[in-house]
């Protein structure tokens, strides 16, 4: 198993965060010590190499008697200490710092000679000395460990400790962050998997964790409406049965003890309404399945729409140009005959008008009618399933209830917009909007 898939989140933005602090630690180390602690160490070596053979030589050429004076001076001004004799328990240097190292180096090359170097406990402190060359004789010179200013291993250890617990505390709090809200929505996806209605998420953050939240939102929405549009359907549909299907129960009777053709019409009319019924819901079942795009000339395939249509050929008048679309034909036929079909029951006596316009990019089929309208506060409301304006729940008068729903749905399903909106000097009109990349011109 690989190891990512074993820490969670906040350890792995941890781990990396610690891993690339350590390489950039590591070279930003390499490139201050390389260019800048490095040159410095040797300037300040060979500043303190000359301070040492100038006060070895001055100390040569003061009287006896002022030589303690000097070397009391010395000690307080600059922490060296002179000693004519060698010093005690001295041990070989380890040459723990670069720095001692570059100070007998500019120490050889000002005196011409290797110098010998020894280390002195002294109390609880470390010297560090050197034999330098006095006239005839060499005088010892020290300096305590405390002198030697930078030390570029502690530091790079004590800024690599900081920096992987600054990154570790980054690291938590950005996880932190971006684990809070993934952790709400899949709060909100379980609940939505088990059936229930989830909190909307909020649609706050980072840019991507927004846009995330605003289209789980969306699709929570989108599963309510499915969700209560399913009720609906099934409600509407074992209730809209229920009517013929008692008259034909009736009807078998009768017939069994009194045949008639008016009976057997009765009951073929049933039939019927009930297979509409069926076909529709079906329909509307299948709205979200994918049809093969074909290329279409719009003002032929409404002429031969309209004439497919009981009655419409005397009152449709098709005002079309010579518009191509590549649409899938069988949606947009049942899109523009349930609003044909609708325009006739409810438009009178009145013409209907299809037509056909090229505007912003995009096409625009409408059916207009003159009945009596749609009040606008039910406008959005007549597409629900089996909502009706008219009272009845006859088929013949109100018609099933789903045509409106059925557009919608296969506009939705196609990319499409359709709705409604009051026609100006009465009546109502019916857009449907297909985008302009499915709208060419005849040639």
């Amino acid at each position: 198993m690989r190891l990512s898939s074993r820490l969670s989140l906040t350890q792995q933005n941890a781990l990396l965060l610690v891993i690339f602090f350590i390489a950039f630690e590591l070279l930003t180390t390499v490139v201050t010590a390389y260019f800048l602690m490095l040159p410095m160490a040797r300037r300040s070596a060979t500043d303190l190499s000359g301070l040492m053979t100038l006060s070895v030589q001055t100390w040569n050429e003061l009287p006896p008697v002022t030589r303690p004076a000097f070397e009391y001076e010395l000690v307080r001004s600059h922490a060296l200490a002179l000693r004519a004799e060698p010093p005690r328990n001295a041990v070989a240097p380890t040459w723990r710092e670069p720095f001692l190292k570059f100070l007998v180096a500019a120490l050889n090359e000002r005196v011409g000679e290797p110098v010998a170097s020894s280390l002195e406990p002294v109390g609880d402190e470390e010297w560090f000395w050197v034999s330098l060359p006095a006239g005839g004789g060499r005088l010892s010179v020290g300096l305590p460990h405390e002198r030697i200013g930078p030390r570029p291993l502690h530091a790079l250890l004590v800024s690599l400790a900081g920096g992987m617990l600054l990154s570790l505390a980054a690291a938590w709090w950005l996880a932190r962050r971006t684990t809070r809200p993934l952790q709400r929505l899949e709060q909100a996806v379980t609940s939505l998997g088990r059936g229930q209605t989830p909190e909307c998420l909020p649609e706050t953050g980072p840019r991507e964790i927004a846009a995330l939240s605003r289209r789980f939102n969306e699709m929570t929405k989108q599963v309510e409406e499915l969700l209560a549009a399913r009720t609906v359907l099934l409600a509407g549909v074992s209730h809209d049965l229920r009517t013929p299907l008692a008259r034909l129960r009736l009807a078998v009777e009768m017939l069994v003890r009194k045949p008639s053709p008016q009976l057997a019409a009765q009951v073929e009319g049933d039939i019927e309404a009930m297979d509409r019924l069926i076909g529709d819901v079906l329909t509307l079942a299948r709205g979200l399945g994918h049809e093969a795009v074909q290329r279409v000339v719009l003002s032929d395939f409404c002429a031969k729409l309209v004439q497919s249509i009981p009655g419409a050929s005397d009152r449709v008048r098709v005002e079309i140009a010579d518009v191509t679309l590549d649409v899938p034909p069988g949606a947009l036929r049942r899109i523009l005959a349930n609003l044909l079909e609708n325009a006739l029951r409810y438009g009178g006596d009145q013409p209907v008008s299809l037509r056909a316009e090229v505007r912003d990019g995009r096409c625009r089929v409408g059916v207009l009618d003159r009945g009596p309208g749609i009040p606008p506060d039910e406008l959005e409301t007549v597409y629900r399933p089996f909502y009706r304006l008219e009272a009845s729940r006859s088929v013949n008068t109100g018609g099933s209830g789903l045509g409106l729903a059925i557009v919608r749905q296969l506009a939705m399903a196609q990319g499409w917009q359709a709705w409604l909106q009051a026609r100006e000097g009465g009546g109502l009109a019916a857009w449907l909007e297909i985008p302009l990349q499915q709208v060419g011109k005849a040639g």
